[in-house]
């Protein structure tokens, strides 16, 4: 009879064990015990999403908020899509937007020449200078959304590729380039402010801002 009790007992026990794990998995979950970590250690940390791409739709929402943007990206494809439409479209009119991009007219061997080359290791069609192309095609992008905008300023670096940042006056989505994974397939990280996240990313773009140029496609009307 002990022997019986005590294997339903322990059926009973693993059973938890795996729904315990398995709400755990879930998304909302996660960010609950991310956000009650963050809070004891100061880090702002509030989610993590498994892939950039994951992030957009919360973004676009936060992005519609926002008092002022800053983006640091590493081609800039984000901002053509759906997360950005409400500053494009002027739903929104944040009093500042600043964009860095790469240079792409950098001389050869530039970061963005670099970075090319690790993404060319695991992505075959990746090609050299399709990423020069990808930038200018996104710097032409801006430059037509920059004529109805009064609030965007545009600026290029040649800086090391170490992450991309996604910032407001309230929070910083912040994800940390590898060279063996595309950026939108790498982990990003949700922080508030305050935290020390969220000022680290901050940190980034002030850093590579004041080390970049101004680009003649959109300017501070």
């Amino acid at each position: 009879m002990n022997a019986f009790l005590l294997g339903i007992l322990s059926s009973l026990i693993t059973s938890a064990l795996l729904l315990a794990l398995s709400f755990l998995r879930a998304s909302r979950p996660l960010w609950w015990l991310t956000a009650a970590c963050s809070w004891f250690t100061g880090t702002g940390l509030r989610r993590v999403y498994r892939r950039q791409s994951a992030a957009e739709q919360n973004m676009g929402l936060d992005l519609a908020r926002a008092r002022w943007v800053k983006v640091m990206a590493g081609r800039g494809n984000v901002l053509t899509r759906e997360a950005f439409t409400p500053l494009w479209s002027g739903d929104t009119s944040p009093a500042s937007v600043q964009i860095l991009l790469p240079d792409p007219d950098a001389p050869q061997d530039s970061w963005l020449d670099r970075r090319s080359q690790d993404v060319s290791r695991f992505d075959s069609g990746f090609t050299p200078g399709l990423l020069r192309s990808q930038v200018r095609a996104n710097i032409d992008y801006l430059a037509q959304t920059a004529r109805a905008q009064h609030n965007i300023q545009l600026h290029s670096y040649n800086l090391p590729h170490t992450c991309r940042v996604i910032a407001t006056d309230k929070v910083a989505y912040l994800t940390f380039y590898s060279d063996d994974v595309h950026g939108r397939n790498s982990p990003c990280l949700y922080a508030r402010s305050p935290g020390l996240l969220y000022t680290i990313a901050l940190q980034q773009f002030d850093t590579a801002w004041a080390n970049s140029t101004a680009n003649p496609a959109t300017r501070q009307n």
